[in-house]
């Protein structure tokens, strides 16, 4: 279990959920990990899960829409470590509803959580990638991107644009020695998933639609992270990984 050992890593949205699954796994495997959350509370508790395991770790409050979080939070990374190893795009925000009656908030609010911070973030941590031996950037997708869901429209747009930039960065980023691939989760039971889970009969729908019987987990996406942040995936760039128990393999 040290498949990230002495790596520095950065998980944004990491207060809970795939988040901080993500991070402690990391943290298991030996990296040091920034556990950055909107929610200071949240990001401090994920610290000290890991810190309890014997892990390392930071806490730091980040809202990723916000240039100057984001700049912050790069700046003191580069004070304590002088590079960053692995970048995980995890953040996010789920707006329900049908297009035709999304306010210019709502999509505003999905844009800049779910697209324009994964851009804002990469664009400002290539520096600091650029000094890894083996650095690995992560966004995480949906299997959303590739269908059409009633009233998700919006939502699976910006996770669409999330496929469609990692595939750019990855050509863009190849030649700095910086693999981008991204991870598109099923559904998992976390916050964001919550609400429409406690339905059972959505909640059974669901699960019939998934040929291995159950919904995923945290944790089922943390391995598919370690497997991008290690070097097992060294000729590994512009990858979409599903992890989603075989939904999107189904009809």
């Amino acid at each position: 279990m040290a498949r990230l050992r002495e790596k520095i890593a950065i998980v944004t949205g990491s207060g809970g959920g795939i988040g901080a699954a993500i991070a402690e796994r990391f943290a298991a495997e030996g990296a040091h990990v920034w556990v950055t959350d909107i929610n200071g509370e949240s990001a401090e508790e994920t610290v000290r899960k890991i810190k309890a395991q014997g892990g390392a770790a930071t806490a730091m409050v980040v809202d990723v829409s916000k240039g100057q979080d984001v700049t912050a939070l790069l700046r003191n990374i580069e004070n304590a470590h002088g590079y960053v190893d692995i970048v995980v795009n995890n953040a996010g925000v789920l707006v329900r509803g049908e297009v035709r009656q999304l306010s210019d908030a709502d999509w505003t609010k999905l844009r800049e959580v779910n697209l324009d911070a994964i851009l804002r973030v990469s664009r400002d941590a290539l520096p600091l990638l650029r000094k890894s031996k083996s650095a690995s950037l992560i966004n995480i997708s949906s299997i959303m991107a590739h269908r059409g869901l009633r009233p998700l429209a919006a939502y699976t747009a910006t996770k669409g644009a999330i496929t469609a930039l990692t595939k750019g960065l990855a050509v863009e980023y190849a030649p700095y020695n910086v693999r981008v691939n991204s991870i598109a989760p099923g559904y998992v039971e976390t916050g964001i998933t919550d609400r429409i889970l406690k339905l059972p009969p959505v909640k059974k729908a669901l699960i019939d639609k998934t040929p291995m019987g159950r919904l995923g987990t945290p944790e089922d996406m943390a391995g598919a992270a370690v497997f991008f942040a290690s070097d097992d995936s060294l000729y590994c760039t512009g990858s979409e990984l599903a992890v989603d128990g075989g939904m999107s393999a189904g009809l």
